[in-house]
């Protein structure tokens, strides 16, 4: 098993994918378990949040676009009879009255 973490790239912002300073990671929390962490833009986890929409019906959020960039990403390197789950922690209506969906 290989746990993958996604982060905003250097000036991204977006919203529920933060880099967090160590005083703000709650204790259940260990880095150690993290085999690896990549990074998203703010247009691919927008784009992606669109996608998830308008092609799979999931009313997602940027967070969620985002790791779901990656998890696209880093599928078309698996081989075999890999297992790959990305987990989608945010909902689109919180987006409702910004650009990602048109507000």
């Amino acid at each position: 098993m290989r746990i993958v973490g996604v982060q905003p790239e250097e000036g991204s912002r977006i919203p529920g994918i933060r880099k967090w300073s160590e005083e703000f990671l709650p204790k259940i929390f260990d880095p150690d378990r993290i085999d690896e962490i990549l990074y998203v833009g703010a247009a691919e986890a927008s784009a992606m949040a669109r996608r998830l929409a308008r092609e799979c019906g999931i009313f997602a959020g940027m967070s969620s676009g985002g790791a779901t960039h990656v998890a696209v990403q880093l599928a078309r390197s698996l081989e075999g009879d890999a297992l790959l789950v990305c987990i989608l922690c945010d909902r689109g209506d919180r987006y409702l009255s910004s650009d990602l969906y048109g507000g």
